[in-house]
C-alpha cells in the first residue's frame, strides 16, 4: 500500500519519530471539537523544515494526505484526517530563530506557543500580541487558521502581524514569502495567501512576526449592565468614537454565572458584562479609561470595577480565556459547538440580540462571549446527552451563522472553515469566487493530498 511503503521509506530518515502507535494515532485523530474522530495511518515527527520536504515529497509521490498538526487546539476540524494518510506533527519545531529588538520583529519554527515566545521576548521589553484565548496553540497553527483574539482590537490578527513565512509545498519544494520589511508592492501577496490556509496549500514550518513594545501603562476594567442591548450599544459607541481599547469582551449573564463559579470571580454578578483593558501611557491610559466609562455610564452602565494590579489583571483575563472550559463545567455531561460568528460594528446588537432569541427558542443553554470589539462573538451552545441533542445544537449553529451572513457577516472570524464551515462558503463568498479558492487549490495542490476535506464540501 501507498502509506507503507511512505511510512518505511520515512523511518530512513525519521526513525522512530514516525510512528503506527495506536494511542498517538487516536491522539492525533481530532482536535476540540465535535466532529468524528479519523485516526490517521501514522505520526510523524518532525523537527526540521528539511525533513518536512522530505516526508512531502514522499508523500505527494504516492498521493498519500498529509495532516499538519500544531497542537490540536483547531474547533472546526482542521486536524481531523478524515482521509487517513501521515499527521505531521510540527510541536518539536519549537525555537525562536531570530529576534531583533531595534526593528521589533522576530522568526519563529512553527511550534513555538504563543505563550514560549512571549516568555523570550519579555526582558526585550516587547511583546507578541495575537492571543485567541489558550497558551497551548503554536504560532504555526495560529498562521495556517489567520487566528485572532482579545487584542484583535487594537493590535490586529495573524494577517495583520505576520511578515513572511517558510512554506513545504505539496510537492515537497520549498518557497519562501514575505520579508522583513513592513510594506513590499512587489509580486502577489503569498504570504496572506497562506495565512488562513488551513494546511490545504502547503506546510507552514518558519513565521516572520511583527512585534510589539510592551505599553508603559496598563489597566483593567468591568463593567456590568442590566440588558444584554446596553452593553453592547456601549461598545458600538466606543468603536465609533474610535476610543483605542486594546480588550473589549462581552460575556452575557449565562457565560459570567459559568465564570463565577469557575473562576471565583468575586464582586460580579451574573449579568451581561464588558472587560476592557487600556494601553499605551499613564496620562493615555487614563484618559481612554475616562471615555469608555462615561459611555457606558451614558448607556445605563453599573459603574467601571478596576483591576489595576498586575494579579487582579491576570485573574479577570484567565476567567475570560477559561469561559469555554467555564460553559463546560456548568453544564457537567454535554458537548459543545462554538459558533465564530462576526458582522459589521453597527450591525452587533441584531445579531446577538437575535442569536438570544434562537437560543431560547431551541430550549438549549448557549452562554454568549466574544471579542465584540471587532464584531465577533461566539455562542458555546452546550449539546445535551440526547439523541437529537446534537441536531439540534447545529440547527441553532445554522440560524445564528444565516443571521450574521444576512447582515453582511462572516460565518467565522477567527476559527476558520475547517469541516464545521463549510457548507456556508458559497452563500458567504459567491460561486465565482469559490470557484476562484479551487481553482488556487488545484493549482497549488493538484495530487490533493494536503489535508483533504477541509474548506470545501468535495
Amino acid at each position: 500500500m501507498p502509506v507503507e511503503a511512505v511510512i518505511a521509506a520515512a523511518r530512513e530518515f525519521l526513525g522512530d519519530r514516525i510512528t503506527t502507535n495506536t494511542a498517538l494515532r487516536d491522539h492525533h485523530s481530532h482536535g476540540q471539537d465535535t466532529q468524528p474522530p479519523v485516526m490517521p495511518d501514522a505520526v510523524a515527527f518532525i523537527e526540521s523544515t528539511e525533513e518536512a520536504c522530505r516526508l512531502m515529497a514522499l508523500c505527494h509521490a504516492e498521493r498519500v494526505p498529509v495532516v499538519p498538526w500544531g497542537a490540536g487546539t483547531s474547533l472546526e476540524g482542521h486536524v481531523t484526517p478524515v482521509r487517513g494518510g501521515i499527521t505531521l506533527d510540527m510541536s518539536r519545531m519549537n525555537n525562536v530563530l531570530h529576534v531583533s529588538q531595534p526593528d521589533m520583529d522576530c522568526r519563529v519554527q512553527a511550534g513555538v506557543t504563543r505563550e514560549q515566545l512571549n516568555v523570550h521576548l519579555r526582558d526585550m521589553g516587547l511583546f507578541f500580541p495575537v492571543d485567541p484565548g489558550t497558551s497551548a496553540c503554536t504560532i504555526g497553527g495560529m498562521s495556517a487558521t489567520r487566528a485572532s483574539g482579545t487584542n484583535a482590537v487594537r493590535y490586529g490578527t495573524m494577517r495583520d502581524n505576520v511578515m513572511g513565512l517558510t512554506v513545504v509545498m505539496p510537492d515537497g519544494k520549498l518557497i519562501r514569502t514575505g520579508g522583513r520589511v513592513r510594506k513590499s508592492s512587489s509580486g502577489y501577496d503569498l504570504t496572506r495567501l497562506f495565512v488562513g490556509s488551513e494546511g490545504t496549500l502547503g506546510i507552514i514550518t518558519e513565521i516572520q512576526l511583527r512585534l510589539h513594545g510592551i505599553p508603559e501603562a496598563v489597566s483593567s476594567a468591568t463593567c456590568q449592565f442590566n440588558t444584554l442591548r446596553d452593553a453592547v450599544e456601549t461598545v458600538i459607541s466606543i468603536l465609533q468614537l474610535g476610543i483605542p481599547v486594546a480588550r473589549m469582551e462581552l460575556l452575557d449573564e449565562v457565560q459570567m454565572a459559568a465564570c463565577i463559579a469557575y473562576s471565583k470571580l468575586e464582586g460580579l454578578a451574573a449579568l451581561p458584562t464588558l472587560f476592557f483593558e487600556f494601553h499605551g501611557t499613564e496620562a493615555g491610559v487614563a484618559e481612554q479609561a475616562s471615555q469608555a466609562e462615561e459611555l457606558a455610564l451614558g448607556n445605563d452602565g453599573l459603574g467601571f470595577a478596576w483591576a489595576a494590579e498586575a494579579s487582579a489583571r491576570a485573574k479577570l483575563w484567565q476567567a475570560r480565556h477559561d469561559a469555554y472550559w467555564a460553559a463546560l463545567a456548568w453544564k457537567p455531561g454535554h458537548k459543545s459547538i462554538a459558533t465564530d460568528a462576526i458582522v459589521p460594528i453597527s450591525r452587533l446588537n441584531e445579531a446577538i440580540l437575535g442569536a438570544k432569541e434562537d437560543i431560547s427558542a431551541s430550549g438549549l443553554t448557549a452562554p454568549i462571549v466574544g471579542h465584540v470589539g471587532d464584531g465577533n462573538f461566539h455562542t458555546v451552545i452546550m449539546v445535551p446527552p440526547e439523541p437529537d441533542g446534537m441536531a439540534r445544537a447545529w440547527e441553532l449553529d445554522k440560524k445564528i451563522v444565516a443571521r450574521a451572513l444576512a447582515l453582511g457577516g462572516s460565518c467565522s472570524g477567527e476559527h476558520g472553515v475547517g469541516i464545521g464551515k463549510r457548507e456556508f462558503l458559497e452563500q458567504e463568498h459567491g460561486a465565482e469566487a469559490l470557484t476562484v479558492m479551487r481553482a488556487v487549490k488545484q493549482a497549488l495542490d493538484p495530487r490533493g493530498v494536503m489535508n483533504p476535506g477541509k474548506i470545501f464540501l468535495n
